[in-house]
Formats: structure tokens, C-alpha cells, sequence
């Protein structure tokens, strides 16, 4: 579906229309509106399942691990806490300004819209939803066009559910995007491509528009040495389940490299194979547990990282691709070229390079050569490198002896730096992201201080630089006694 440039002004008009009426300022509306997504999800759950399979061909269980389960918990999380997020919250105020009082009122931003990404298309457009409902916004939310099913659900079901003058679904593709865009909105959330995200921000700019751009990039993960054989094979099956787990490695947040030392290259692939077997079978393909690529564009951008001679010598595991099914094996590549495409552009899929080092300390220049990442995973018990690799790299995330978990935690941000992006959401940092903290000064007629006011003398400039430094109101009241 397409919509026109009127009925996109009218979506707009009418959400702006609902802000100003005051109504979604109300504690009472907003939980109202986050208790029916969690009916919209407990009664549609089968039909979720079936739009997720249909698009991504994911699993129930993996649906609900990735999709369904993030909403719930991030619903429980925001109904917990909204009362206590939207309470002012009172400020100390110095001295110098008594009897003077402050306090801070998060307050809704506006009008937010929201473009959601086709490789978690349901957890990823209602998670940033809940934030801005959270915060008393209302919403227009541009679901991704490469997910159809999950989008044509999104639209006819969310309706049917939540304030339909407050919170609206738009479908479309690019030219629906470009109309959306040359509106005035109070905040844009964007989670996809670097590329698009450019594009996003440049529309932005002619209004001012804040953004946040959740994009991606290259996640590395370190791969140290472990005395315990059992400490390794567990950060070997972390890492299988991370790449290869969520939408087979079409995440943002997914190992997308692996640095380790080169003498346990050998012991690494040959864990890897079994563990690949274990998790997914002899016939990768015939498993319901791999989710396939999301369209021929994709496998066709997946295909051509592999043609270079010299990529597809450096494949040690997997490589089989089929294009009517868009499935591509689980695949293992040693130290491929490092200027070719695999490993300077974001794979966003089932290829893992492993690249090996002479000392695992040199992953942390390695890592610096190359743009910041949205993670940083690492495996390791040296707690000198822990410290190194947190203060000496940058990225939005740094986990230590696991994957992607980062992601489900709403007590901590969750957001890129630099060229992964900016921003930050999940919890009450999402309230935070949708909200505008108001100052507010509550001053008092008494007393009336005159050094405030012209004619300036050379006495009130002495008497406003000693105010200034010693910051106590009875010394200031004592001097202004004075009234020079």
C-alpha cells in the first residue's frame, strides 16, 4: 500500500491534534495503551508466529525468544516503572538562589516517528513504541516494507488495539518513506542500514528534527585462551547460538568476525563443526531452527561477498547456498583478505570470518584500525585485557564471556557511537529519549536583591564576582544590605 502525500498529512494532523488535547499526558492512557499490546500479543501470538515464519521463515521458539518474549518483558518493565519515571523530580538548588526551588518535569516530545527494520520486524517496531508511548508521545510507525507480513499484521492489528488517533501504522516502500520524511516531527527513531540512516538524518536537518539512528556495523568478538576446555566449548557454543541463532545472522548486534590467536585456529574450527552439527543437524538446510534470507537482494549481496577467488579459498565449513529456498549454510571462513568486501563492509549474515592473531592482545589495535562497532564481545577470565579492551576501544556495547544478552537487559543502554549510530533506548532510557526534561524554578518575591540591576557600578561588580565565588546567599544578603 501506498499512501498518498494528503493522507499522510492527515495521520500527521490528527496524531498532533490528539497531543495537543492533553489526553496522552494522562498516566492512566499510557498504561492503558501498553496493556493492550499486551493483548494485541496474547491474542494474536499463533498469527505472529505466522508472519515472522512467512517473512523470515523463523521458528516458534526462536519468534519468541527474539520477537514476542523482548515485548513482554519490556512491557512488564515500563508498567513497573512509569509511575515513578513521569514524578518531577525535585533539584537542589545552591544558596545562592534561596528561597528560590527547582524541580525537572519529563514532559512528552511530541509527534515521533518511527521506522522499524525488517530482520526483528516485531520486536524491533514495538519496543521502540512502548518508549514513546511511555513517555505520553503519539507515534506514526513505518514498519519495513521487506517484511510484509509482519507489516500488513502491524497495520491491521494495532488499530484495532491501542488509540488509533494517537498511534498510527503506515505502510509503504521508498516513496512512502520520502513523504514521510518531508514532514515536521518532533523526533525520528530509525533503526537499519548506515546508508538510509544518511538519508534520514539529511531530511532531518531541514526541520531540525532530532534522530536517533540504531544502525550497525562490524561486531567484533576476542577469543582468548581458557585453562578449563570446558570454559572454551561454552564460549564456542555461545558463539555457534550468536551468529547463527538470531535470523541466522542477520542482526545488528550478531558476531559479525572473530579474533583469536592462531594456534588455536585448528581446536576453534573443529569445535565450531561439531557444535554447527549438534544445533542445527547434518543438513543445515532441512533444520527448522535456521532462519533464511530475507529476499533475493540480500542473497544476492550475500552470494557476491563470496566470489572473490581468494574468499572463497579461505571457506573451511559450509558455503552451499540455494537461492529458491534463500537458505545459506552456516559458514566458516579462516583469515580471509582483509580488504576484501567480507571483511570491510557489515556481513549481516551466515558467514563468520575467524582471524587469527599471534597474541590475542592484538585484537585491540585491530579492532581501533576499523569504525567503532555497535558490540564488542569478548571471551576471556584475563581481567588486564577486560580493562584494555573497555578503555582503550570504543563501541556501544561491550559484553564479556557471552552474546547479544546486552540486548534484553532494560537497565542498561542499548545504542551505537559514531558511525553505529547514536541514541539510546530499552527501558527507561527510552522514556528518557522520547521525553523533554523541563526546567523548573520556583523563585520568590523575597528578597529583592539590588545588585541585579543597573546603573552598573564598579561596587556591584566586586560584590557580583565575590557572589559568584563563594556561592552563599547570607553573605550575599549581608553585602546588598548595602544597597550601592
Amino acid at each position: 500500500m501506498i499512501f498518498s502525500m494528503e493522507a499522510v498529512e492527515e495521520s500527521l494532523a490528527e496524531a498532533r491534534q490528539t497531543l495537543r488535547s492533553g489526553q496522552t499526558r494522562s498516566v492512566a492512557w499510557r498504561k492503558k495503551q501498553l496493556r493492550a499490546l499486551f493483548e494485541l500479543i496474547h491474542d494474536n501470538e499463533e498469527k505472529i508466529f505466522k508472519a515472522l515464519d512467512d517473512d523470515l521463515g523463523k521458528h516458534p521458539t526462536e519468534a519468541y525468544r527474539d520477537e514476542i518474549g523482548v515485548v513482554i518483558k519490556s512491557l512488564d518493565y515500563s508498567l513497573s516503572n512509569i509511575e515513578k519515571w513521569v514524578a518531577p523530580k525535585k533539584s537542589s538548588v545552591p544558596m545562592l538562589f534561596f528561597p528560590a526551588k527547582g524541580e525537572v518535569i519529563p514532559e512528552p516530545l511530541g509527534v515521533i516517528l518511527i521506522f522499524s527494520c525488517w530482520n526483528f520486524p516485531f520486536s524491533l517496531a514495538l519496543d521502540p513504541l512502548i518508549g514513546a508511548i511511555s513517555a505520553g508521545n503519539t507515534v506514526i510507525l513505518k514498519p519495513s516494507d521487506q517484511a510484509p507480513a509482519c507489516s500488513s499484521f502491524l497495520a491491521n492489528t494495532i488499530p484495532l488495539y491501542l488509540d488509533c488517533k494517537a498511534i498510527k501504522v503506515i505502510e509503504g516502500g521508498a516513496e512512502t518513506c520520502e513523504r514521510l520524511l518531508q514532514q515536521k516531527w518532533e523526533k525520528i527513531f530509525f533503526t537499519g542500514s548506515a546508508r538510509v540512516g544518511q538519508i534520514v538524518m539529511t531530511a532531518a536537518a531541514k526541520h531540525l528534527t532530532p534522530v536517533v539512528l540504531e544502525l550497525g556495523g562490524k561486531c567484533p568478538t576476542i577469543l582468548d585462551s581458557f585453562s578449563n576446555p570446558r570454559d572454551f566449548k561454552v564460549a564456542i557454543k555461545r558463539i555457534v547460538g550468536g551468529k547463527w541463532g538470531p535470523c541466522s545472522g542477520q542482526a545488528c548486534i550478531g558476531i559479525d568476525y572473530l579474533l583469536v590467536e592462531e594456534k588455536l585456529a585448528s581446536t576453534l574450527i573443529d569445535l565450531l563443526k561439531k557444535i554447527i552439527k549438534r544445533f542445527y543437524g547434518e543438513n543445515p538446510k532441512e533444520s527448522k531452527s535456521v532462519a533464511r534470507i530475507v529476499n533475493k537482494h540480500h542473497f544476492a549481496r550475500l552470494r557476491n561477498l563470496l566470489k572473490d577467488p581468494l574468499v572463497a579459498a579461505s571457506i573451511v565449513h559450509g558455503g552451499s547456498l540455494d537461492e529458491d529456498s534463500l537458505f545459506i549454510e552456516p559458514t566458516i571462513l579462516l583469515d580471509p583478505p582483509l580488504h576484501s568486501e567480507i571483511m570491510t563492509e557489515e556481513i549481516f549474515g551466515p558467514f563468520l570470518p575467524i582471524i587469527t592473531l599471534k597474541n590475542i592482545q592484538e585484537s585491540i589495535e585491530f579492532i581501533n584500525s576499523r569504525p567503532k562497532p555497535l558490540a564488542i564481545y569478548a571471551f576471556t577470565k584475563d581481567e588486564t585485557l577486560k580493562k584494555r579492551i573497555i578503555s582503550e576501544t570504543s563501541s556501544g556495547s561491550v559484553t564479556f564471556n557471552d552474546v547479544m544478552i546486552q540486548f534484553l537487559c532494560e537497565t542498561l543502554p542499548f545504542g551505537g557511537v559514531d558511525q553505529s549510530g547514536f541514541g539510546r533506548y530499552h527501558g527507561k532510557y527510552s522514556f528518557d529519549t522520547f521525553s523533554h526534561e523541563k526546567a523548573i524554578m520556583q523563585g520568590s518575591f523575597f528578597p529583592e536583591i539590588e545588585a541585579r540591576y543597573p546603573p552598573w557600578t564598579a561596587f556591584k561588580l566586586k560584590f557580583i564576582r565575590l557572589a559568584y565565588r563563594l556561592n552563599y546567599f547570607g553573605l550575599v544578603l549581608l553585602l546588598l544590605g548595602l544597597k550601592r
